[in-house]
């Protein structure tokens, strides 16, 4: 029997739509044209900085970002920053948003140019505006299981999980690859659902007896069909985080996972694909941050004048 289908698509429109409801909440409690920090032209908003380094892909994936703010009522303001920009100018960029009482969430679109460490960066921005969740503040705080904006990747391939209607609480789950926005904070997570969660990587030894003890396999390591079907629990839950460009057999170039889906898709109990998956469902994820980073704010703020 064929796997059903964990449709990223469909799942991250639900959430948009809770987004947009949340947003209108906001701005009714906010007033319209006020801004959370008390001016803008919006009580939700989202400042993104770019460098401009002639990427068309970057400046594609932003265009569309501020087409999904804009359609859920969400003011999107581009910082775009010149090609020739250093850690100086980035950064400076960066803790000018960080310190400003006006903006509630901030985002930093990757690459950056190769003289300058994103990390460095990272580090700077305020962990209550990191809607991305790369601040290691942020990524610490997942670890303890306090409150805080966590990586949308993990998010995503959490709330993907759950959404089968599963009860992680005591389950394998196995995450195939340890990168430190990706891979360990979705095992983190996935431990502060209870679930017993292996750690491994590409490199592991015995990988494939391993993942073939997953009730829940994620695969996050990079690598253009690593998980086949003989590595899958029959029935298991697999999550597909890799993005992988390959050349297909007419000399195109496409985007796979790290999962041999057709071969998967006749074992598994639940996969999902790329395109389609975990890569929606992360931007969704952008967004629900950027709201819960203003509802916070605002509540601070109330807190503040009372």
């Amino acid at each position: 029997m064929a796997a059903r289908i964990i449709d990223g698509i469909a799942l991250a429109r639900s959430y948009r739509e809770l987004v947009a409801e949340r947003v209108r909440a906001l701005t009714q409690r906010a007033g319209p044209g006020t801004g959370v920090g008390g001016s803008g032209s919006g009580a939700v908003r989202l400042d993104a900085v770019l460098v401009d380094s002639g990427d068309s892909s970057a400046r594609l994936y932003s265009e569309n970002q501020a087409k999904a703010c804009q359609a859920l009522g969400i003011d999107y303001r581009l910082h775009l920053l010149p090609g020739s920009a250093t850690f100086d100018d980035i950064a400076g960029r960066v803790l000018l948003l960080s310190a400003d009482e006006t903006v509630s969430a901030i985002m930093l679109h990757v690459p950056l140019p190769q003289s300058v460490d994103p990390y460095r960066v990272q580090r700077l921005i305020s962990p209550d505006k990191d809607v991305e969740g790369v601040n290691p503040a942020n990524i610490g705080n997942v670890v303890y299981g306090r409150s805080s904006l966590a990586p949308c990747t993990g998010l995503a391939t959490v709330k993907m999980i759950e959404s089968t209607g599963v009860d992680l609480r005591g389950k394998r789950c196995v995450v195939v690859g340890a990168s430190d926005v990706v891979g360990k904070p979705i095992a983190v997570l996935l431990m502060r659902q209870d679930a017993t969660v292996i750690s491994c990587n590409k490199a592991t030894w015995g990988l494939e007896e391993l993942c073939r003890s997953a009730d829940v396999l994620v695969a996050a390591a990079g690598v253009p069909g690593l998980i086949t079907a003989a590595m899958v629990k029959p029935g298991a839950i697999v999550v597909d985080v890799g993005v992988n460009r390959v050349q297909g057999p007419d000399g195109k170039m496409k985007t796979v996972g790290d999962v041999a889906f057709e071969e998967v898709s006749r074992v598994a109990g639940w996969v999902s694909p790329v395109p389609g998956g975990v890569g929606p469902m992360t931007v969704a994820m952008l967004l629900v941050n950027v709201a819960e980073a203003c509802e916070r704010r605002y509540t601070a703020r109330l807190g503040s004048v009372r």
